[in-house]
């Protein structure tokens, strides 16, 4: 999935990148990608999301998804790079408040 590139880990976090649009068509495969990346080296996770172009609500519901996960092992999540535009949707809906928004 070329929205999604797992980079590996770095001081101890696993390092995803997400670019382009992640929406209704791809958010299933961009759950998959993640949880796949997690499953094979379980760890923090950090979202690079400097060339993350597009999000919709089932993308929001994906990210809401992978931290439930996250913290039931007892580990966290963080989202860095944000542009205005969707930081403002994490905003919008107090994601904030849940999740670590960089």
């Amino acid at each position: 999935m070329e929205e999604v590139k797992i980079v590996g880990i770095t001081d101890g976090k696993l390092q995803i990148t997400l670019a382009g649009d992640i929406d209704l068509g791809n958010a299933e495969a961009f759950f998959d990608a993640v949880m796949s990346a997690y499953q094979a080296t379980p760890a923090d996770i950090v979202f690079n999301c400097e060339n993350l172009n597009f999000i919709d609500s089932t993308t929001l519901g994906t990210f809401v998804k992978i931290l439930k996960t996250l913290k039931t092992d007892g580990k966290s999540m963080r989202l860095i790079g944000m542009q205005a535009k969707i930081k403002k949707l994490f905003l919008i809906c107090s994601l904030d408040k849940i999740m670590e928004i960089a």
